[in-house]
């Protein structure tokens, strides 16, 4: 009895190749984007695809729409699993927040429980994402023996996989930064122990895909 768990980036976007802080402003793939979806899609034919989810941000959506229709399934859309909002950082360069102060986004990376001015941490992704994860356990007996795939952004992908993995706060940063349509591989196998009672989750791979 297994359930695999695909969480995969979207491709990029300008914001992206120009070092912008994206959050949850509504950005479009750029044509390496596009073309990073394309190549993710062929590749999740052999994925054993059975259900897609995805962000409802247009990034996030369109990658999930290439793949779904190659895969000839449709897409769900669930707004919590859009990107961290980053608050005053949104569209912003790196050098921009760097320049506010020094060490700032290092600091955001290091500290799972801190949010930037207006935003939210990596807590509050995990605690709005993880009920998508969990509601898909409960009702979609189709999962066993398939995988699920959801399409969304590099912060709530590493978000989600600490949480799952039940990773204390400060083992939230051993996750390096995902690349544009890379993904996150998870199974859910029965709990042991004495006593334990449904699934626990296992790290089948991190940051494996389809580019550097």
């Amino acid at each position: 009895m297994s359930r695999r768990l695909i969480m995969l980036r979207h491709g990029q976007t300008q914001y992206n190749a120009t070092r912008r802080m994206q959050g949850q402003l509504d950005t479009q793939l750029s044509a390496v984007g596009i073309e990073q979806a394309r190549a993710a899609a062929l590749l999740m034919r052999e994925a054993g695809v059975s259900k897609i989810v995805s962000s409802d941000l247009t990034r996030a959506r369109h990658t999930a729409d290439i793949i779904a229709a190659s895969l000839g399934l449709e897409v769900t859309e669930d707004a919590r699993l859009r990107e961290t909002h980053l608050g005053d950082w949104q569209g912003k360069t790196h050098q921009e927040v760097d320049s506010w102060k020094e060490g700032i986004r290092a600091h955001w990376r290091h500290h799972a429980d801190w949010a930037p001015p207006g935003g939210e941490s990596r807590l509050d992704v995990a605690k709005r994402a993880r009920p998508v994860v969990d509601e898909l356990l409960q009702g979609y007996p189709q999962w066993e023996g398939s995988a699920v795939l959801l399409v969304a952004h590099g912060g709530t992908i590493s978000a989600l996989t600490s949480n799952l993995l039940g990773f204390e706060l400060h083992q939230y940063p051993l996750l390096k930064g995902l690349g544009n349509t890379n993904t996150s591989r998870l199974a859910a196998m029965p709990a042991y122990g004495e006593g334990a009672q449904g699934y626990a989750w296992y790290l089948e791979a991190w940051n494996q895909g389809f580019s550097n």
